[in-house]
């Protein structure tokens, strides 16, 4: 019973000091911490995250097949779409400037859906599958949607929107054309591995990175297909890039 009051009271007390080792108020060290649903390591990999989203999400598409046969398409689209997909989006903001490694898992989650949908294989090529005929994007490019919807017409929480601001608002830089273009303010980080990862950072390069014509839309619904339009397109210029 004592060590199940420890454990109880540790789980209580966990902090996280990033890039350092997490440490309760009674002296113990704690490698990783979960905060909303979201596993996050001392380093800031989101390895540890990722490995267990990975897991519940191919549980769930192993049940799937024993039924598969008896569902229509669009019923096991909003299957897949509750079950796996909505894991994968949530809160998967914190995954920018997370290393391709780990990110290839949760696409591998992406693909065994796809092919489980369209009775696939294992092995067979389903890229073309997710691009044409489900419109999913790749998970770099989840990301960076999430990001951009974020900032766009501020709906970011408070928490998150005080943490940028466009350059125009910033005294001695309204001349620049960056501020006529409406770009937000990227602060300096004093590190390279942490600092791009932060929503301070990624956020307003995530939204200057978009082209003006996009950024200047006021519609929501027109936002968000331009934007997955053009993702799509960064998508296929990457894939051909790595290919040559």
């Amino acid at each position: 019973m004592s060590v199940e009051l420890l454990s109880l009271s540790l789980m209580r007390l966990q902090s996280v000091q990033c890039g350092l080792s997490a440490y309760t108020s009674v002296g113990f060290c704690l490698r990783i911490v979960t905060c909303l649903g979201v596993t996050i390591d001392q380093e800031l990999t989101f390895a540890d995250h990722i490995r267990r989203l990975t897991g519940r999400c191919f549980h769930c598409l192993r049940q799937l097949p024993s039924i598969r046969r008896i569902l229509t398409t669009d019923t096991i689209i909003t299957l897949v779409n509750a079950l796996v997909v909505r894991r994968i989006d949530y809160c998967n903001a914190v995954l920018a400037g997370v290393h391709d490694v780990h990110l290839r898992q949760l696409q591998r989650v992406l693909n065994a859906a796809a092919r489980l949908i369209v009775r696939k294989r294992k092995f067979d090529s389903i890229s073309a599958t997710i691009r044409d005929v489900l419109h999913w994007l790749p998970i770099r490019q989840r990301v960076e949607f999430k990001l951009s919807v974020l900032v766009f017409n501020n709906l970011a929480p408070s928490y998150l929107s005080t943490l940028y601001q466009p350059v125009a608002d910033s005294a001695g830089r309204r001349h620049l054309r960056s501020a006529a273009r409406g770009d937000l303010t990227v602060p300096v980080t004093r590190t390279v591995r942490y600092g791009p990862c932060s929503f301070a950072v990624a956020g307003p390069s995530a939204w200057n990175s978009l082209p003006a014509p996009l950024r200047s839309c006021h519609l929501p619904s027109s936002f968000h297909r331009d934007l997955k339009t053009e993702l799509f397109i960064r998508s296929s210029e990457r894939i051909s890039s790595a290919r040559s």
